[in-house]
């Protein structure tokens, strides 16, 4: 069975096509800076063979279709009719999908609702959506969505101290994102320190341009940093995380703009672009090595801000398995690891500074022989969501 996997951003298409009898990735590639003057196309196939091309990308629709030529012109995909599923990573489900759904209209419909809770995301994976049933009409399509794991955390923990009618009349909660990441990279970490995922806890740390962190006790979420957007929480790239919620109508009086023009600044102006003009952790990280101050102060909010709720969660769980550092920059940020752990022996956190320096592929165990285990573990959300389409297909 063949599934092609698509994650939408508001100006990126990431994909993966699978083979999954053969439990093969044929290719991968990325779609970027859709809508700029100039985007890029960049595919990779199992033979190794890659192909990347610059030009302008007008919207998804025209992504996915330069997608599509690119796989035929690279004999990994004939067309889009012999693809058996595509599976569609989906941020905000509210609490009306739980586990993965099959594309009907009526879903669709639901998801424009909820593109509110989920700006930068929903919007886009509509596009997506609609673009391949202009494509394919009659292809599967399963949307897999972030905030289903997140249906474990108990109402004292979801609840906003609001008055209790929103949420009878309006289901203002916390729901989380992120959720098939944290799932799957705690799935990860609970085999390699063979421990029963139903025995598990641990904290996950996502850590990229959105970022959350989810407190799991045995096997399942009970706490995470975003709320019912994924503008709450930690500092990201362009987000704001946590504030003083006065800020709003404060900043709306200082600089004369609505609310809806302050909710846009704080997803896609503040966080760490905010502080210093770049959403980038490579380039922040160079930016400090030449002493530039804006860009430290913007590490070192960003990985304070994850500190503060490490210490919140380990007390949640009162027992802990292991750390987990993934994503984008929880992966690759050798200096962000070590700045979120140092200073932490006393909570038996030891971080073994050659090992995180030149971590292993794959899993890394990063901690000191003995201690608390600190693991760096590649998320891998597109093969999580490939399984999940599978099993809806074939119910078909």
């Amino acid at each position: 069975m063949r599934v092609l996997v698509l994650n939408l951003g508001s100006s990126s298409i990431k994909f993966q096509l699978f083979n999954m009898d053969k439990h093969m990735v044929l290719a991968k590639g990325l779609v970027e800076q859709i809508g700029e003057p100039e985007g890029k196309i960049s595919i990779t196939t199992n033979a190794k063979a890659s192909q990347s091309e610059s030009l302008h990308i007008a919207d998804h629709a025209h992504g996915l279709l330069k997608m599509q030529e690119k796989l035929q012109v690279m004999g990994v995909l004939k067309s889009l009719d012999h693809i058996d599923g595509v599976g569609a990573s989906g941020r905000a489900g509210g609490d009306l999908f739980i586990k993965p759904t099959l594309i009907t209209p009526e879903v669709i419909g639901h998801l424009e609702e909820l593109c509110p809770l989920a700006p930068l995301h929903n919007p886009a994976h509509l596009a997506g959506i609609k673009a391949m049933q202009a494509q394919v009409p009659n292809l599967p399509q399963v949307a897999v969505f972030d905030t289903a794991y997140h249906q474990s955390i108990p109402p004292h923990a979801y609840m906003y101290a609001l008055p209790y009618e929103l949420y009878q009349q309006h289901k203002l909660r916390r729901y989380g994102f992120h959720g098939t990441s944290h799932d799957f990279v705690a799935q990860e970490a609970a085999r390699f320190l063979h421990i029963p995922y139903r025995n598990f806890n641990a904290i996950s740390l996502h850590l990229g341009n959105g970022a959350s962190v989810c407190a799991i006790k045995d096997g399942k979420s009970v706490e995470t940093s975003m709320g019912l957007t994924p503008l709450e929480g930690l500092v990201m790239g362009t987000r704001s995380g946590d504030l003083d919620p006065a800020l709003l109508s404060y900043i709306g009086q200082l600089t004369n703009k609505d609310t809806a023009s302050v909710v846009h600044m704080l997803n896609h102006e503040s966080g760490l672009k905010g502080l210093c003009g770049d959403n980038d952790m490579r380039s922040i990280e160079k930016r400090m090595a030449a002493q530039d101050k804006k860009a430290k102060l913007a590490f070192d909010t960003y990985a304070h801000r994850i500190r503060k709720y490490i210490g919140a969660y380990a007390f949640v769980l009162g027992a802990l398995d292991a750390i987990i550092f993934t994503g984008g920059v929880g992966e690759n940020s050798t200096k962000l690891r070590h700045t979120v752990c140092s200073g932490l022996e006393n909570f038996g956190i030891f971080l073994d500074e050659e090992a995180n320096a030149n971590p292993r592929p794959g899993i890394a165990l990063l901690s000191q022989a003995r201690k608390l285990p600190i693991l760096r573990v590649p998320t891998n959300e597109e093969l999580a969501i490939a399984k999940a389409t599978v099993q809806v297909v074939r119910r078909l």
